[in-house]
Parts: structure tokens; sequence; C-alpha cells
């Protein structure tokens, strides 16, 4: 296997900023709380592919209910890799569970971002059964899996990415 990436978390200033923009009335010495207990994602098999990303706090969706959060987790990539995440398996079968980009692509570039790459989730209960979605803190909730890709032989590309969703292109 190549060793291509590194998971981090970003800085505590950082994530609090993110979590209150989500959550306005969450306090800086409640996310201090959650900013020390947040764990870097893990394979959960040596034949897993998918790296688990864990909750940072206890949630529950009612059906047809979406939630965004920060991770407080960045990750350095080599160039030449790119990141995709997506719902953690059982969740998307069990109840239809999305991230409401469908999957979302990190790229290694996006470490260096102004808001220091964290990456965020935005999921949505899409049960056609009225069930409720429990993640309890530590619980996986998103799987990321590293994919390697390339560029066109003419590509002249030379932008530099500064921000997150829809920074691209700008």
């Amino acid at each position: 296997m190549k060793r291509i990436a590194k998971f981090e978390k970003v800085s505590f200033e950082q994530f609090d900023k993110d979590l209150k923009n989500c959550f306005p009335n969450k306090s800086g010495e409640e996310n201090r709380g959650i900013y020390d207990n947040l764990e870097l994602p893990t394979r959960s098999t040596m034949g897993s592919a998918g790296y688990d990303f864990k909750s940072p706090f206890n949630f529950i969706l009612k059906p047809n209910q979406t939630i965004k959060f920060p991770t407080g987790i960045r990750c350095k990539i080599e160039e030449g890799w790119v990141l995709h995440c997506y719902p953690r398996s059982s969740l998307g079968f069990k109840y239809r569970l999305q991230l409401d980009n469908t999957v979302g692509i990190i790229d290694s570039d996006f470490y260096f971002s102004d808001n220091e790459g964290d990456i965020h989730a935005k999921l949505t209960n899409c049960t056609n059964e009225n069930k409720k979605v429990f993640i309890s803190v530590g619980d996986g909730f998103m799987q990321g899996v590293f994919l390697e890709y390339g560029i066109t032989e003419d590509d002249d590309c030379v932008n530099i990415r500064n921000g997150g969703i829809g920074s691209t292109g700008n």
C-alpha cells in the first residue's frame, strides 16, 4: 500500500469558528470539550479501503432532516491523489443516510485553504421507512477513500485554491 496522506486536527480556533457558524448557540467552552475529544479517521480492518470519520457529538436525524457540521479534521494529501467521502455503507443501507453533495471530493490543495482544510459534512436522513438515525459521539458516520487520479496531456492549470465548497475556478 502506498502511504500518501495524513489526517490531522484543524486548530481549535478554526474548529470553534466553524462550529459556531453551524450552531450559533454552542459556547467556546463546550466546543473546547468537543475539540479535545475529536478522533482522527481510522480504518476498521486491514482490508478496509475507507477511513471512518467519527462524529464529534451526538445527534439525531428525523426523516428528511439535515445536519451540517465541521469534522475538525483536515488531510494532507500527496499531489495526484484525492479523498472521496461517502456515508458509511451501513447507514446508507439501513436509513438511506446521504451526503448532500453525494460524494465529497477533498483535493490535495484543500489542506492549504484559509479554513485550514476543515472537512465539513452535510447529511440528510432520506428514509422511506420513517426511521430516525441516532449517531453518538465517536460513531463512524462517513468514510473516506483515497484515489489516484490523472490529468490531460495538455493541462496547463496554474490556479491556486483558497476556500472550500465552490472555491475552485473562482
